[in-house]
């Protein structure tokens, strides 16, 4: 098949050394029954590359089976892959075939594959060596002819070396492996990626799209797009349907990109004027970069609060002895530091110049709290001395989480958080 009738028909869009790399090793490996692994940022396309690799196989005519792992929940997934009994448990009121089953002589895409519990990837072990598995509920062997294709935007050696991920089960699944890139490494894409986008639902939704400036083209291509092209996807439907038939300058551009930069970079907020502005347009180039910072300023003042939240739920769960009932000790104020929002600028309370900047009455005074998770937080902030927000937002949602393995809705109770904040701050530390 022709690359460029190969691109278009499965939505491969670009022509930089990136995608053409990946598009080879996909022409390799699809007539194979090789096991696949897809590694990339959430958003980039994995599931398309899955398509594109069934769509080259043999077993093309056969069904694929997409199943995200991450959204099933544990209590069910053994039942949702394998299949169960009638009367395997409360509910099974009938026999029902599971994925592998129903992608027999096709193939599988096992989607967030590093989220599976590791009771289920012993299960996941055998059938990719033996195509051997039984349903839940029954003793009777069964076989599927399956192509498995997985995919993860995690790095799975480090859920081995965290003992999340069984190391067996890696070594099977690393066969071969396909990268895909992030679209901040392939920015020549962008572009030829977001026309098709636009056109697609000008088509949709009935409407004209009458291009873009200089500075829009180039502010699409230097944005950092942390959401990929799921992102860029999202930018370009409500660019044609909020905007519709206008000409898109960069100021209206700007209004939809929202990302931010890990580690607190700010490459990714709209660009500034890059030309010293004319006496003309001077004042308006000043008032669009005080719009700029003061967006800058609000979004940090959320994430103090977000992280005065965190904080302040944490230490009083820990020093106070709940969920630890050999704790005693309360600490008197978890947090010292309070928002003025009348000037949208922190405050302190009353304290010593050493307390304020962690709000901690006294390290001395709580270190000898019988808890190693307290002792290892206290060594934490002892060594950093005044650690940065973000070192700090980090070590606390890693304790969270291991503390309560890998349990995310528990973890953001105790971080006194919403599971949606607790995702996204997962992805902009790369916690995944």
């Amino acid at each position: 098949m022709d690359r460029e009738v190969f691109q278009e028909q499965f939505g491969l869009i670009g022509d930089s050394h990136a995608l053409r790399q990946v598009i080879d090793k996909i022409a390799q490996v699809a007539p194979t029954d090789i096991t696949v692994l897809i590694e990339g940022e959430s958003g980039v396309g994995k599931d398309i590359t899955a398509r594109a690799i069934h769509g080259l196989s043999k077993r093309k005519q056969k069904n694929l089976v997409i199943v995200n792992c991450g959204a099933i929940p544990e209590g069910i997934i053994e039942s949702e892959l394998f299949g169960h009994e009638k009367g395997a448990f409360t509910g099974a009121h009938e026999a029902r075939h599971g994925y592998f089953e129903k992608a027999d002589g096709g193939t599988i895409f096992l989607d967030e594959i590093g989220d599976t519990p590791k009771n289920v990837q012993v299960k996941l072990l055998r059938i990719l060596e033996t195509g051997e598995f039984f349903r839940v509920g029954s003793s009777q062997l069964r076989k599927a002819d399956v192509r498995v294709i997985a995919a993860t935007n995690k790095d799975l050696w480090k859920g081995v070396l965290n003992d999340t991920f069984r190391e067996d089960l890696y070594y099977r699944l690393d066969t071969v492996k396909i990268r895909i890139p992030p679209l901040r490494e392939r920015s020549e894409d962008i572009i030829p990626i977001f026309r098709k986008f636009v056109n697609e639902y000008a088509a949709k939704y009935d409407s004209v799209f009458q291009g873009f400036s200089d500075e829009a083209r180039e502010l699409l291509t230097s944005y950092r797009w942390p959401g990929n092209i799921r992102e860029l996807r999202n930018v370009a439907e409500q660019l044609v349907v909020l905007e519709k038939s206008q000409y898109i300058t960069a100021e209206k551009l700007q209004k939809y990109l929202k990302g931010r930069q890990h580690l607190g970079s700010t490459d990714n907020l709209p660009i500034l004027m890059k030309e010293k502005p004319s006496e003309e347009n001077k004042e308006d180039v000043n008032s669009h970069d005080r719009e700029l910072i003061y967006r800058a300023l609000v979004e940090l003042r959320s994430d103090m609060n977000d992280l005065k939240k965190m904080l302040g739920s944490f230490l009083y769960n820990s020093f106070t002895g709940r969920n630890q009932p050999n704790n005693r000790r309360a600490l008197p104020s978890p947090l010292n530091i309070e928002y003025d929002k009348s000037k949208d600028t922190p405050s302190e309370s009353p304290q010593s110049e050493k307390d304020v900047s962690l709000g901690l009455s006294s390290f001395d005074d709580i270190d000898e709290v019988p808890s190693d998770e307290n002792e290892d937080f206290l060594q934490f902030f002892q060594q950093k001395g005044v650690p940065s927000l973000e070192e700090t937002e980090k070590y606390l949602i890693r304790l969270a989480l291991q503390k309560f393995e890998g349990n995310r809705r528990k973890a953001s109770e105790a971080l006194g958080i919403s599971e949606r904040t607790l995702y996204r701050k997962l992805d902009q530390y790369e916690l995944g």
